[in-house]
């Protein structure tokens, strides 16, 4: 992406966090022209690669929110009340530009911007590490963007130069809410992209292996080819996919299919979006503690299982 024009007024901006996300828009945007100061804890792990990364501004969050005209919400979630509450809010100059990767914690009250502020979203429809290779390659992502509050009266034009800046062409955003992007982000990889599909994954393995198939095999037939799977999705839809598939995958499917994800599981599907909208999940997410995540581990243990672990690194290995 190309640098600002030296006639425009560049924006510094603090990025909070340099996890994969925080990480590749620190750099896109440090790439792009953009002075950029990166805010850790002193003891935070990420700060020696920030630094081996090129990131020569790294500052404690108060100090870099002090300096910042651009404040990036780039560190997880479940944080943002507890470290905004303490550290950027109190810190943050009056006409503030504030951006936002995702709309959970402004939609459900873990974040209250000030009046003075603008407040926006860009939302990358990709991981960061992909987001980060894409704007190396001169290639764009798509992704959601949404003003919550246009104070300056050029939050729209602040949120589209931003984007670029980090990757995202113009005719790749597409608008949304805060309240959209946040609950149907929430919903589509509690109940599909992640959680749904990590059992389904796990189910068929298990299926296969035991009726005797090798563990190796079953991982190849379930879970390698998905990318293959989803890239049709992605290119032509459903039923372009169903077109460009053999006839005994279609006549399979059809038959299938509605047998196994029937409406009971569309009942649940509703229920688990009811807890998501209702700020139920959200509020739980938020009362996190160190012994809850450490605890997580062994609950997303449950997603998988051992042997299907072991026959994917073996797969990798080779």
């Amino acid at each position: 992406m190309p640098p600002r024009r030296k006639s425009q007024t560049v924006p510094t901006v603090a990025v909070i966090g340099y996890g994969s996300q925080g990480r590749a828009i620190a750099l896109n945007l440090r790439d792009s022209g953009y002075p950029v100061i990166v805010g850790l804890r002193s003891r935070s792990k990420s700060r020696p690669l920030a630094g081996k990364d090129g990131i020569e501004d790294i500052r404690s969050v108060k100090d870099a929110v002090r300096e910042a005209d651009v404040v990036a919400m780039a560190f997880p979630d479940h944080l943002h009340g507890r470290v905004y509450t303490k550290d950027i809010l109190p810190n943050l100059k009056p006409t503030v530009t504030l951006l936002f990767l995702h709309g959970l914690s402004v939609h459900f009250g873990m974040v209250t911007p000030p009046d003075g502020a603008d407040v926006i979203m860009i939302a990358p429809h990709a991981p960061g590490a992909a987001v980060r290779e894409k704007f190396l390659g001169d290639r764009s992502v798509s992704g959601f963007y949404a003003i919550g509050q246009d104070r300056s009266r050029r939050a729209r034009s602040k949120c589209f130069a931003l984007a670029a800046g980090i990757g995202i062409a113009r005719g790749r955003l597409i608008p949304t809410t805060f309240a959209d992007e946040a609950i149907g982000d929430l919903f589509g990889e509690q109940a599909v992209l992640c959680g749904g599909l990590a059992m389904l994954i796990k189910s068929g393995f298990e299926v296969l292996v035991e009726n005797g198939h090798k563990p190796e095999h079953a991982w190849l037939e379930v879970a390698y080819q998905l990318d293959l799977i989803i890239d049709l999705i992605k290119r032509y839809g459903i039923e372009g996919m169903f077109a460009r598939i053999s006839v005994a995958a279609r006549v399979g499917s059809a038959e299938t299919g509605p047998k196994l994800i029937d409406q009971s599981v569309k009942k649940r599907m509703q229920a688990v979006y009811k807890r998501v909208r209702s700020g139920a999940f959200v509020k739980s997410l938020a009362e996190l503690d160190d012994t809850a995540l450490a605890s997580l581990k062994e609950q997303l243990s449950q997603l998988s299982t051992p042997e299907l672990e072991r026959a994917a690194r073996r797969l990798r290995a080779k």
